[in-house]
C-alpha cells in the first residue's frame, strides 16, 4: 500500500505544476497562523506533514525558524521543493515516507498537516498516524491538523478522503490530547473554485 501511494503522489507531481493542484497556496494560510497561535517560536522544531508543494517551508524560513523538517511520501516532490528553494534547502531536513510506517527519531514541537490526514481512509491507517504523532510531539507540543470540512469535497486528486471535525479528529488522537481550538478555512483553489476545510489545534498533554 504505501508503495503505491508514493506511486500515486510521484505521478501527480511529475505530470502537474506546483500551481496545476487545487491545494496550492503562494500564501500559506490559515497554517501560519495557527503555528503563532500554537506558541511556536523561530527556535521550535517543526516537522510538516505531507508537505509536498507547499510553500509553508519557505515561509518559516523567512521568519527565521531554523529547525524546519518537511515530510513527504512522494520524492518527486521534495526534489522539487528543494529545486524551489535553492541553497536554503540545507537548511531543512527532508524525509521522505510514508507517514503511517514512519519511525521519527526526535521529539518535535509542533506537528503541523495540512491535508494529509484526510487521506487515511483505513481506520487501521489512522491508528498508525496518532500513534506516530504521539511518538514524535514532546509533552505540551501541539499539533495543527487541516482536513477538508463535513461539508468539504469527497475526492481529491482522484482520491477517497474522509471528512472531518475536531471531534472525529480528537477520537482518533485518544485522550492523550486536548482540543485547543477549531476554525474552519475555504480554500479558493487555483482555478476560483472554493473547498471548505477545518483546522483544529491540539495540545499533548503532560
Amino acid at each position: 500500500m504505501s508503495n503505491d501511494r508514493a506511486a500515486h503522489w510521484d505521478g501527480v507531481y511529475h505530470s502537474k505544476s506546483e500551481d496545476g493542484v487545487s491545494w496550492y497556496q503562494q500564501t500559506p494560510e490559515p497554517s501560519l497562523t495557527l503555528l503563532r497561535l500554537a506558541g511556536a517560536l523561530p527556535s521550535s522544531a517543526i516537522v510538516d506533514i505531507g508537505g509536498g508543494a507547499s510553500h509553508l517551508v519557505d515561509a518559516l524560513l523567512e521568519l527565521g525558524f531554523g529547525d524546519v523538517t518537511v515530510l513527504d511520501l512522494s520524492q518527486a516532490v521534495i526534489d522539487a521543493d528543494r529545486t524551489r528553494l535553492g541553497t536554503l534547502a540545507g537548511d531543512v531536513e527532508w524525509i521522505c515516507a510514508d507517514i503511517t510506517h514512519w519511525s521519527p527519531a526526535r521529539r518535535y514541537d509542533v506537528w503541523h498537516d495540512r491535508a494529509a490526514f484526510h487521506f487515511l481512509t483505513d481506520p487501521a491507517d489512522q491508528a498508525a498516524y496518532a500513534a506516530t504523532l504521539a511518538r514524535a510531539l514532546g509533552s505540551g507540543g501541539h499539533a495543527v491538523i487541516g482536513t477538508f470540512a463535513p461539508d468539504g469535497p469527497e475526492k481529491c486528486s482522484g482520491l477517497p478522503v474522509v471528512r472531518h471535525d475536531a471531534e472525529s479528529i480528537g477520537k482518533v488522537l485518544g485522550h492523550g490530547f486536548e482540543l485547543v481550538e477549531t476554525r474552519r478555512h475555504d480554500h479558493r483553489t487555483p482555478w476560483d473554485s472554493v473547498q471548505h476545510f477545518q483546522f483544529s489545534t491540539f495540545r499533548r498533554k503532560a
